[in-house]
């Protein structure tokens, strides 16, 4: 199991690489399902491992120019406050056992990998539906609209231990009219602020294993940049709606394992 684990590591990197984005959709579930490792830890192995890849992929589309500083900074730095607070703070408070009586239990694993499973079908959803590539034409940013959506993407980031790339490309398209491809450009760079961010955050409440982190780190960020390659000979669109259906089966396992399959985790 762990040989298949290191893996499909190699195929973080390539995600995040041909979508800006999914790196956490995989990088938790390997964690915690090949590696056995606690569900609160595996996230925020995820935000380093998702983090430093990203950084690297974001470096040779900024040369491509397919990366906007300033919508990043605008995405960025409201999100850096509100994911380190959530990591730094929230996590730790939530309980273990959230709510138990009789022989109904409701424990912190379950309601992060719930959470998370819920917003990887919701994301599959806009990537299925998503019929063609439009080009848009770079606007003003909606500051306002931004900061916001900075902040609640930075929130989301620091509680499940997810980059955010999914969230974050819409919002770039959205509110600043950002071209496709260099949303996705613009999306390593602001996850790549946003789970570092959340790691800080963690780095003084958990042991880390920095050799097996280092490692799937390495093989992430080599899949990013294979990634990138293949960006230059894949339909974006094509890409968008097989991973959409992959991102809503492994969404729909995580909650049927977690629900089905451990009714004692709940």
């Amino acid at each position: 199991m762990e040989i298949i684990g290191y893996i499909l590591s190699i195929f973080i990197g390539i995600i995040l690489g041909l979508l800006g984005g999914g790196g956490s959709i995989l990088s938790i579930p390997i964690l915690v399902y090949f590696f056995k490792i606690d569900a609160v830890l595996a996230s925020a192995y995820s935000l380093f491992i998702v983090g430093i890849t990203s950084f690297i992929g974001a470096v040779p589309k900024y040369k491509d120019h397919l990366v906007s500083i300033k919508a990043g900074l605008l995405f960025g730095v409201p999100s850096i406050l509100s994911i380190f607070a959530t990591r730094k703070w929230l996590i730790p408070a939530i309980p273990e056992i959230i709510i138990q009586f009789d022989t109904f239990v409701l424990t912190k694993r379950f309601l992060l990998l719930a959470l998370f499973a819920v917003l990887m079908i919701i994301a599959s959803i806009s990537m299925i539906a998503a019929k063609k590539e439009t080009e848009e034409v770079e606007k003003d940013p909606r500051i306002f609209l931004a900061i916001v959506e900075g902040t609640l993407i930075g929130f989301l980031t620091g509680l499940v231990g997810a980059g955010g790339g999914f969230l974050i490309i819409p919002a770039l398209v959205f509110l600043t009219g950002l071209p496709f491809k260099t949303a996705v450009g613009t999306s390593l760079f602001v996850i790549a602020i946003n789970a570092l961010t959340g790691f800080l955050g963690d780095v003084f409440n958990y042991v880390m294993d920095w050799p097996f982190l280092l490692s799937i780190t390495a093989l992430a960020s080599l899949g990013i940049l294979i990634g990138n390659r293949l960006t230059k000979v894949i339909s974006g669109v094509k890409l968008r709606k097989a991973f959409g259906w992959f991102v809503f089966v492994i969404g729909i396992l995580i909650l049927l394992r977690e629900t089905l399959f451990a009714p004692q985790s709940l």
